[in-house]
């Protein structure tokens, strides 16, 4: 195992634990700003975002934007 298998081990339940946080507080901005919120319309359209955001994040990775980070 490398040690950056060994860290992202280490580090994987607070990623997902942040990642979680960040769904729920654009949940409650929802809920705060669109009276009578379809709950589960604002989730996917939030986690359609989010996925937007991670696939970027991706194909930054590949393109080798964060090689010398």
């Amino acid at each position: 195992m490398t040690p950056q298998e060994k860290e992202t081990e280490m580090m994987k339940s607070q990623i997902t634990k942040e990642l979680r946080l960040l769904f729920k507080a654009n949940m409650k901005i929802f809920d705060w700003d669109i009276p009578e919120n379809d709950d589960r319309q604002s989730a996917e359209l939030i986690i359609d975002v989010i996925q937007k955001a991670l696939d970027e994040l991706k194909s930054e990775i590949k393109e080798g934007k964060y090689d010398e980070y």
